[in-house]
């Protein structure tokens, strides 16, 4: 587990950096993308997940944002 302290404006702007962040790590197989949350930095027990993380039929995980509309896609 790393944390990463980082100073942005809102929880928008920290679930974008943390998007960012995992997409350019991709090609790293330690990194685990579907378990990418953020928190506060005095509300580290309050997680608010990057993505959706539901398993789909073919046992992958959903690719898409958390709270996405529509249906997961692989």
């Amino acid at each position: 587990m790393i944390h990463l302290p980082v100073a942005v404006a809102d929880l928008a702007e920290a679930l974008d950096l943390a998007r960012t962040l995992v997409q350019s790590l991709a090609a790293t197989p330690l990194v685990e993308a579907a378990g990418t949350t953020v928190s506060a930095e005095d509300a580290q027990h309050v997680r608010h997940w990057v993505f959706c993380d539901r398993i789909l039929e073919d046992r992958r995980r959903c690719a898409r944002t958390a709270d996405h509309g529509g249906p997961c896609d692989p």
